[in-house]
């Protein structure tokens, strides 16, 4: 590196200092806000500078003295619906019961925000902000006070599993949304398709049952998979648990 250049500014939010507000009702806080609405409402692809200015009744300009780039926008919104997440104390009870317990907060914040899970490796440094450091701390608490020795690997397990089955499971309900139909009307609807593409494969058939009959409810179904999934991944890390730490690498 030569002698006269300087470091370039770490590209994140986290990595500069707030401004304060400088007209009325216009902030960072409220800037993420805002975003977040337009995020659940329409998408990542409808979200921008422009758009986001407009609603807030404010000049593009004026946004980017609080928010520098859409992808520090993007941190914002991230770390901003992780404090809706919930952890339970660690060390008061049943560890896997916590663990679910956790799980569970993250895939209705995941459900409720369907733009979530298809950001969080691109949102840049959103790892540093305070409510999804809050986040990970709390957990790591949990599998530290159930002796996990390593927590970091539970967690990067735990939340593996969340994060892929709820980000299927919101980009379906993005698309049920789009369709302008109920869930299990979409699904009556796409069923016999889905029964004839099965038929050539005998092993998937069976799985294709007629889901357009009374008393069909995909909410109940949904749950049940995940919870049946969630099972199995801390079955494995009680497992773990009980082998003790593994080999040195």
């Amino acid at each position: 590196m030569a002698e006269d250049s300087k470091p370039q500014p770490i590209p994140s939010v986290w990595a500069r200092r707030r401004r304060a507000a400088e007209q009325p009702g216009l902030s960072q806080d409220a800037i993420v806000r805002e975003a977040i609405a337009m995020l659940d409402a329409d998408g990542i692809e409808a979200l921008s500078m422009r758009k986001l200015a407009a609603r807030l009744n404010a000049g593009a300009t004026s946004l980017y003295r609080h928010v520098a780039t859409k992808d520090e926008l993007m941190e914002l919104a991230v770390d901003e619906v992780f404090g809706e997440m919930t952890v339970p104390p660690a060390g008061t009870g049943d560890w896997r019961a916590a663990a679910a317990e956790a799980a569970a907060s993250f895939r209705a914040t995941s459900l409720r925000h369907p733009w979530l899970s298809s950001v969080l490796g691109q949102a840049g440094l959103a790892y540093l902000g305070p409510n999804l450091m809050y986040y990970s701390s709390r957990l790591a608490e949990l599998f530290s006070a159930a002796g996990f020795p390593e927590p970091s690997r539970a967690i990067d397990s735990l939340l593996g599993y969340v994060i892929g089955m709820s980000g299927t499971e919101a980009a379906w309900l993005t698309t049920v949304a789009r369709s302008g139909e109920t869930e299990a009307g979409l699904i009556a609807r796409l069923m016999p398709a889905a029964q004839q593409a099965a038929l050539q494969h005998g092993n998937l058939a069976e799985g294709y049952a007629d889901a357009s009959g009374t008393g069909f409810d995909p909410v109940v179904v949904r749950d049940a998979k995940f919870a049946w999934g969630l099972e199995v991944m801390l079955d494995g890390l009680a497992l773990r648990l009980q082998a003790g730490p593994p080999p040195a690498a």
